[in-house]
């Protein structure tokens, strides 16, 4: 499939508002990659390619490889590919006024830079055949793979062969993709429903394909090759980290309301993990199997195994076959006691002087769900069976007391509200967060924030929110940035809607540490006043919930204060409209 047709097929799903005809166009474009290529040979299909392309992915979702490459590097290519009379700043100053990355590439005359810059680029001078798909994923591949001494001027002379081979439509997707700026309305839902009509398969069997797999690319090309049984013959894979069960917040009057029966874990004020073991090696991201048997992933799947030497550690000692266990790591002082999120922070994502990180904060697992035991997939068992599961890997002897597995959340069933309410108070006491509440019958729903989980805490509610703002402080403060916009996301259109503002709860170190955090992802200021990219989320507490029409949600949070950055969320995971709309009635 030639480049200009996927870009094509991308401006006209851009266009269009209607959901069901937006999936119309994905499948068609599926259907025109899927005859493209019989993948004759080894390489990845074209409809992998175009799956992942449609979503402004380059890679599997499982697979945390990235392009690691920054704006600037991708204005400097832009600019040698449009000719001598532009540069890097040209470029970027372009894009302050036009405001999107795409629209500025679509706006140069690219294809003129040929000769030896060309040549060396990867062009190979030739420069008249028509960019492909496929060529566009395997530079973009090389570009990932590039890393080293000089790697930064091999990446931006990748994407200068690239741009250089563009038209306007071609530049203005191949931008996006590089800088993950998709955004033509495609998600994850619309290409599942787009796989399926492509392919004539039910919709139900595409989700399940994609729960076990986590990756679009290969459930479109197993839909068109191998059908139906192909999809449900996909399993989980140990090594490949898969979307985690999420949680909603809920009542105890509601959960037996509905369960009649609940059960009942300790709330953990820790950082979400998936453990994936197998004592006989694990399958690495690029296919090939290495030395690894225990790999550790985030709640949004990055790999954090480096981070936490002790936690593979208690899996290589524990564990006897392959598993998936998903649960939590909680840090602890020198008695074993829980201690707040933040000092979890400063191990998770540690990259450096692990060794001496370790010394400082010391951590433990506490598990609660098992995904695989033995070859076996449990997403569909309940979760008692899958917590019987569990204990059985994590236990030294058949006998031996659930209260003295390491690493074991333990799990108690109760149709009492005085009982769970019991449960709470041990919990707070033991000074973790408060209770889970789950549907004992319910399955593993990877990604999923349904009604099967539900988190309750203490007293102090709180949202987790964007911060899409925030302004300059005064006096002493004035070198940090003091008060924080907050948003949530509008499920309806994916916007983000303000809530209020918050400003208490943060201490000057604090405030030097957010500015720190928040600073790279300034877009504009004017004044004190400065308008941040999404990209960080607050945990926020506060009192209660007002209407109001000084936020554009209608709402406004009454004496929010600070409760600590939550490093292990996305914007997309962060709190919704809909949910302060829940809280408020």
């Amino acid at each position: 499939m030639e480049f200009a047709t996927f870009a094509d097929r991308a401006a006209a799903i851009e266009a269009e508002p209607a959901d069901l005809e937006i999936v119309a166009h994905v499948r068609d474009l599926l259907e025109d990659a899927g005859d493209a290529e019989n993948g004759a040979d080894d390489r990845i299909a074209t409809v992998e390619i175009v799956a992942r392309f449609v979503q402004g992915r380059v890679f599997p979702a499982w697979d945390s490889t990235t392009l690691d490459i920054g704006p600037s590097a991708c204005y400097e290519a832009i600019a040698r590919a449009a000719g001598q009379n532009v540069d890097a700043d040209d470029v970027e100053e372009r894009l302050a006024d036009v405001g999107e990355i795409g629209d500025v590439a679509a706006s140069y005359d690219f294809g003129g830079q040929r000769g030896l810059d060309a040549f060396a680029a990867g062009d190979g001078g030739s420069g008249d055949d028509d960019l492909t798909v496929r060529e566009v994923h395997d530079e973009l591949v090389d570009l990932a793979a590039a890393e080293g001494e000089g790697s930064e001027d091999r990446k931006v002379d990748i994407l200068f062969g690239l741009f250089n081979r563009c038209s306007s439509d071609e530049a203005r997707y191949l931008a996006r993709l590089v800088l993950s700026e998709m955004r033509i309305g495609v998600g994850e839902g619309t290409v599942r429903d787009a796989v399926a009509a492509a392919f004539e398969v039910p919709e139900e069997r595409v989700e399940r394909a994609l729960q076990v797999s986590n990756d679009y690319g290969e459930v479109a090309r197993v839909a068109r090759d191998e059908g139906l049984e192909g999809l449900d013959a996909m399993e989980l894979a140990v090594g490949r980290p898969v979307q985690a069960m999420l949680a909603q917040a809920g009542t105890v009057t509601d959960a037996l309301e509905e369960w009649e029966e609940a059960a009942v874990e300790w709330k953990y004020d820790g950082a979400r993990i998936q453990l994936h073991h197998d004592p006989d090696g694990l399958e690495s991201a690029a296919g090939e199997d290495d030395d690894a048997t225990t790999r550790l992933f985030s709640r949004n799947m990055e790999d954090v195994t480096g981070a936490l030497p002790e936690i593979v550690e208690f899996a290589e000692g524990t564990l006897e076959g392959p598993a998936i266990l998903d649960g939590e790591v909680v840090a602890v002082d020198d008695a074993g006691n829980p201690l707040r999120f933040q000092e979890v922070l400063k191990r998770f994502r540690r990259k450096h002087d692990v060794a001496k990180a370790r010394e400082d904060v010391a951590v433990r697992p506490v598990f609660f769900d098992c995904l695989h035991a033995d070859g076996d997939d449990l997403l569909e068992e309940p979760l008692t069976a899958r917590h019987d599961r569990l204990e059985g890997v994590l236990r030294d002897d058949p006998q031996q007391d659930p209260d003295d597995v390491d690493g074991l959340s333990l799990l108690w069933l109760a149709d009492d509200p005085d009982e769970i309410e019991s449960i709470d108070a041990e919990a707070l006491e033991a000074g973790h967060e408060g209770i889970m509440l789950k549907n004992p019958d319910s399955a593993y729903s990877p990604g999923r924030r349904g009604k099967n989980w539900r988190k309750r805490k203490p007293d102090v509610e709180t949202l987790d929110c964007v911060v899409t703002g925030a302004e300059w402080g005064e006096g002493r403060r004035a070198t940090f940035l003091g008060t924080f916009e907050l948003s949530v996301r509008d499920e309806a259109t994916g916007d983000l809607e303000t809530v209020g503002k918050v400003a208490t709860g943060i201490t000057d170190e604090k405030l030097a540490d957010l500015t720190e955090l928040l600073e790279p992802h300034i877009a504009a200021e004017e004044g004190q006043v400065v308008d941040l990219e999404p990209a960080v989320v607050f945990e926020v507490g506060y009192e209660e919930i007002q209407t109001s029409p000084t936020y554009s949600s209608g709402y406004a949070l009454r004496f929010p204060r600070f409760q600590a950055v939550r490093d292990d969320k996305s914007p997309e995971d962060a709190d919704t409209l809909e949910r302060v709309e829940r809280l408020r009635s």
